[in-house]
């Protein structure tokens, strides 16, 4: 099964990079083997992906993407990849009851793991962010040395624009800013604009 995944894994690299060079642009940190939040733009089912195959091997295979579960559980091929090949963490979209949406995120962190997280939530189909969900803040503020690095996808929207299944190639690139921290004392409102600001602002780099 394992080989099985690593095989799958190279295939989808390959293919994505080959649609859309998947190119990665470090402007405000180097790749660095340390524990991360890659938060980022989300406009496609595509980006989690994309995020995925830009990062060095040495990275992705500590770098764990945020996934909806309703809709990467929802065929067991779907469940398979972004279980055995992406090692997602599955999140649920509707609160259930008392349950801690933040809690399988927080789980992930106590291990050690890096994420890449959608902070809008859903996926928006404007050119800016949607206002960024709370989340973020928190697991900042629970987790205060693990390192936020916003980041800005290019161009995924168009690889695979909603209702359609088959991918176009279109030149896509991922680029990754100077990591953000919540300031003392910072009302969570506040940080959650800056740090939507600061993903906004790599799209003119």
């Amino acid at each position: 099964m394992r080989l099985a995944a690593t095989a799958v894994g190279y295939f989808l690299l390959g293919l994505v990079r080959l649609l859309t060079g998947a190119q990665a642009r470090w402007y405000g940190c180097p790749p660095k083997a340390e524990q991360r939040i890659y938060f980022a733009n989300h406009q496609s089912h595509a980006d989690l992906v994309l995020i995925w195959a830009a990062l060095p091997k040495e990275l992705r295979s500590i770098t764990r993407p945020i996934a909806a579960k309703d809709y990467w559980t929802a065929s067991p091929l779907k469940r398979w990849i972004t279980t055995e090949v992406f090692n997602a963490v599955y999140v649920e979209r509707e609160r259930k009851g008392d349950e801690d949406p933040l809690a399988p995120l927080i789980a992930a962190l106590q291990s050690g793991d890096s994420l890449i997280l959608f902070p809008e939530g859903t996926r928006g189909f404007e050119e800016d962010p949607q206002p960024f969900k709370s989340g973020l803040y928190n697991l900042a503020t629970r987790f205060p040395d693990v390192v936020l690095v916003p980041t800005w996808i290019h161009n995924v929207q168009r690889v695979m624009p909603k209702g359609e299944v088959v991918p176009v190639p279109v030149l896509c690139s991922v680029t990754f800013g100077e990591p953000v921290k919540p300031g003392a004392d910072e009302p969570r409102a506040d940080f959650l604009v800056r740090a939507r600001a600061a993903v906004m602002a790599l799209r003119d780099v």
